[in-house]
């Protein structure tokens, strides 16, 4: 059993019945490789397979179509039929998530700052002629912008993330990007001649990396990567309000933004998916207060306009993210609840696992960012809270090698050590960001381990590991940033089959 298995025991006891048969049902699309088009059963045989009610197979359908892993057609040859995910609800579900945590400004160009340039790196490596194509179209769209048009659209960083050919990379760079764009919302750029500048300054950067990955320059590429995100830093921190406020909309009214008019014509599944979203921005817009009544049932639907059968499919979804409940009675509604990682965790790794990041790839951005977790934690480490974290990272490894040799001999206790130490330095270093990327590739790892037949570390492993962690941590309390990083990046080459 793999630590991530371990971990969510507890968590996993309390979960709807339909949950679990959902994560069943995409376990097992997995494990048949993803064929799409392909059903896997009526739903009465489902129900059969599964030994449930209906009800509760139909609410667990509905969970698997929200991640668009399969979706139940009726009549005829029906059935739950497998299809092809697109990254929409994931990166929709992890930017609610973290506008719910306040993630700050230099938290999300911090975070762009580790993975881009990494991005534009692997691009100049991997490029072919059809990506030069769509990086230079993307170019020349940009160039027809003019004063007094619309703003357009930021694509090159997620065009560039493509070209990595690393399906992590491109699933983080595109929430980051829709996070910067709720920022860019919130700037004012000024004088018209001053937007102008910006927007030159932009194309010009986004024409010399753009010139470096044709070359396969990686080196360049990287470079002028991280000195176009930090002039980016540099721009929004100059051009923010003064302080972070969650907007509330022009057309707010009584503390709501404005609904438009939702697509009544859309399929009920498709409509629920936008109204989820839409509630989940509007209680973002009002400060999540937790615990408050976002609406009553009959309030939602005057607001929203939509039917009951939509807003209680809505309603599925933003329970299942832990965004809100719906209590009846009186006092009751759409209560505004905590959100959970764990949700944003499972759909996201369920997504990536569709597109079947290679070893390489994880490894690349899990080695980008734990060396910059290390770096940062080295800058943090005579904190207070930080030095008390460090001490009680470093209590376990005490165990191990005294008199109780138990750690050693127990390879699930070693592993969950493992797991605990690294996510340890990622909360340390403190950005919330990063914290959760890392936690999606442990994720990742878990599920390929379950899946594998890989034989369980042996006792020698599990002291080397330890003894590894030491010797980083030693780094990390005498400031010694270079060893520190040093010593990680030869403890996750160790430690690889750890994680693979």
């Amino acid at each position: 059993m793999h630590v991530t298995d371990v971990l969510r025991q507890d968590t996993a006891r309390g979960d709807k019945r339909a949950s679990k048969v959902a994560r069943r049902i995409e376990a097992d699309i997995v494990r048949r490789g993803w064929p799409v088009g392909e059903s896997l059963g009526s739903e009465s045989a489902l129900q059969q397979r599964f030994c449930v009610s209906r009800s509760v197979l139909r609410e667990a359908v509905r969970l698997v179509e929200h991640h668009q892993v399969a979706r139940m057609r009726r009549g005829p040859n029906g059935g739950l039929l497998i299809c092809e995910p697109d990254a929409g609800p994931a990166t929709r579900a992890v930017v609610i998530y973290l506008d719910y945590l306040g993630t700050t400004i230099d938290d999300l160009l911090d975070a762009r700052v580790v993975l881009e340039p990494l991005a534009a790196a692997l691009a100049a490596e991997h490029i072919d002629e059809a990506g030069i194509g769509g990086l230079r179209g993307v170019l020349r769209a940009e160039q027809q912008w003019k004063p007094g048009l619309p703003a357009p659209r930021d694509e090159f960083h997620v065009a560039l993330a493509q070209q990595s050919k690393n399906p992590v990379l491109q699933l983080f760079i595109d929430v980051l990007m829709r996070l910067t764009r709720r920022y860019v919302r919130e700037t004012h750029t000024g004088s018209e001649t001053e937007a102008i500048e910006a927007a030159d300054r932009m194309r010009r950067d986004h024409s010399d990396i753009v010139a470096a990955v044709t070359a396969g320059d990686s080196a360049r590429a990287k470079t002028l990567s991280e000195r176009h995100v930090e002039a980016v830093t540099a721009w929004l921190h100059e051009h923010q309000a003064p302080l972070r406020v969650r907007a509330r909309g022009r057309g707010s009214v009584g503390g709501w933004r404005r609904v438009p008019r939702l697509n009544a014509d859309a399929p009920r599944g498709k409509l629920a998916e936008v109204l989820a979203a839409a509630i989940g921005d509007d209680i973002a817009a009002n400060g999540w207060q937790v615990g408050s009544v976002f609406g009553t049932e009959a309030e939602l639907l005057g607001r929203y306009r939509v039917s009951r059968a939509v807003l209680r499919e809505a309603v599925r979804l933003l329970e299942y993210h832990a965004i809100a409940h719906m209590r009846r009675g009186p006092g009751g509604g759409l209560i505004v609840t905590k959100p959970q990682a764990q949700a944003s965790i499972d759909t996201i790794a369920l997504y990536l696992q569709y597109r079947k990041p290679s070893r390489e790839d994880l490894r690349s951005v899990r080695d980008a960012i734990e060396v910059d977790n290390v770096a940062k934690v080295v800058k943090r480490r005579a904190e207070p809270e930080v030095a008390a974290c460090l001490d009680a990272l470093g209590r376990p490894h005490d165990v191990a090698f005294g008199n109780d040799a138990r750690a050693a001999d127990d390879p699930r206790q070693a592993a969950i050590e493992e797991f605990r130490f690294h996510v340890g330095l990622a909360e340390l270093a403190g950005n919330a960001l990063l914290d959760l990327f890392l936690r999606i590739i442990v994720e990742l790892f878990g599920r390929h381990w379950s899946s594998s037949e890989q034989a369980p570390p042996t006792p020698g492993d599990v002291v080397a590991v330890e003894h590894a962690h030491l010797r980083i941590l030693e780094a990390i309390g005498a400031g010694d940033d270079s060893l520190a990083r040093y010593r990680i990046r030869r403890h996750l080459d160790a430690a690889a089959a750890w994680w693979l």
